[in-house]
């Protein structure tokens, strides 16, 4: 039922959320059904016929349904952004939210499951039961260590992309930013010594994909609660920690960033004293991603070091990580190209997307969403969120990996592809679903 909104002069998120109606998403038909033969055609009889085609060929869903457009966005509550372990239900708004993401930014349906289930075993039955609902599955909000199990076995029992956003989105979009920021502070990636605080499953993940990147592991030092992970607490690590514990002396967040090229946090504010951004090395690259407050103020931050290259979580500072940089186009890619799964090479082919569009002159438009000019440097090292060009050239480059390395079962030509999301993103930009 549509309601009417109190007269307010702001509106607040709790406004937001409940006027004209409770929540961020709805269905609506993509077929008519205003007539007795609209309605024999779109339930019985008519809809007997595609159902037994599907019988036939379980692919024919694809052609027959809306399988092919429609992501779940999954969790059960026990890591909602900051806030903890709420339950699924609390967590609702955040997966509505995500839902709102995909169909903004890259015109997928999706559907947000809160599922009140947190052992990683039965959790993992339930996903596994609604494949043949989705064309993808999002996992958001489940808490480490848990999250990688519940992952990595999903992704092997289904054959539909399957990816937990909280590891990957972030990491995807931490690596876009940290090639370029290491590019305009002229230090070679091979060579930057990189400190996290947090350890969790997006420290673990942007971890990796650092190293993939050509971050050397003994230069990727990570910090928990209790310290420095060293080869020292091996016995109370697990698998996912001890991967990256070092053979070091040093146990703290303010001895690891002695020096240190790179900070990545992903903890809590104000974690990060003036004094250990001091001790870092010159042109320090700090990604305090804490949110709603930095590991380190913004403005005390850039006070402290002139020479700072900084970005956050935050929308209304320079350089925000933005998951949705990644997870609408890598879905869209994975459907679009009916991937069985996002692969390694998938993930890196967004981040050097990325990497480079942030290069390349930034249209006029972009720069009037955002009210001020954006080049290249140290404060525009990555698109931003409302650029709608990541659809168009983002997306390309995630399809194309998919098919070169065999997970695709279906070939694009990608410049039509390129094109067509072209004329997909001008559609969205407009509000037009």
């Amino acid at each position: 039922m549509t309601k009417t909104a109190p007269p307010t002069n702001n509106q607040t998120p709790l406004s937001y959320h409940e006027f004209p109606v409770p929540g961020k998403i709805k269905i609506i038909p993509s077929k008519p059904c205003n007539t007795k033969d609209d309605l024999s055609l779109a339930y019985t009889p008519g809809v007997a016929i595609p159902c037994l085609e599907i019988k036939k060929d379980p692919s024919a869903a694809y052609k027959y349904t809306a399988k092919g457009n429609l992501i779940a966005v999954i969790t059960n509550g026990t890591a909602v952004l900051g806030l903890g372990d709420i339950g699924p239900l609390a967590g609702k708004p955040v997966m509505e939210g995500k839902s709102v993401l995909f169909k903004r930014f890259a015109g997928l349906d999706s559907i947000d499951i809160e599922i009140d289930e947190k052992d990683p075993k039965k959790f993992i039955d339930i996903v596994k039961s609604l494949e043949p609902t989705f064309g993808g599955i999002n996992l958001e909000d489940i808490k480490a260590p848990e999250c990688f199990e519940i992952e990595q076995t999903l992704i092997e029992k289904m054959s539909i992309p399957v990816m937990h956003d909280d590891q990957h989105g972030t990491a995807i979009i931490c690596s876009a930013a940290l090639l370029n920021a290491v590019s305009i502070a002229n230090k070679k990636i091979r060579e930057v010594r990189v400190v996290f605080s947090g350890a969790g499953a997006a420290a673990i993940s942007c971890a990796t994909l650092f190293h993939k990147l050509g971050v050397k592991k003994e230069n990727l030092t990570l910090v928990d609660s209790k310290g420095v992970i060293t080869t020292e607490r091996l016995h109370e690590l697990n698998p996912e920690k001890q991967q990256f514990a070092q053979n070091t002396t040093k146990t703290t967040l303010a001895d690891a960033l002695i020096g240190a090229d790179v900070f990545v946090g992903l903890s809590q504010g104000n974690i990060m004293t003036k004094e250990m951004l001091l001790s870092m090395a010159p042109t320090p690259i700090v990604f305090a991603m804490a949110n709603p407050t930095p590991e380190i103020d913004y403005h005390l931050a850039i006070s402290t070091r002139s020479d700072i290259i900084m970005a956050t979580g935050r929308s209304d500072l320079p350089n925000q990580i933005n998951n949705v940089l990644a997870f609408p186009y890598l879905f869209r890619a994975a459907l679009d190209t009916r991937s069985a799964k996002i692969t390694p090479e998938m993930k890196l082919a967004c981040v050097k997307a990325l990497a480079a569009l942030a290069k390349k002159k930034v249209p006029s438009s972009v720069e009037a969403a955002y009210n001020h000019k954006l080049a290249f440097g140290p404060l525009y090292i990555i698109p931003k969120a409302f650029d709608s060009r990541v659809l168009s050239e983002v997306t390309p480059k995630i399809a194309e990996a998919a098919m070169t390395s065999g997970v695709a079962t279906i070939q694009l030509d990608l410049k039509t592809y390129q094109q067509n999301l072209a004329k997909t993103a001008k559609r969205l930009a407009k509000g037009k679903w």
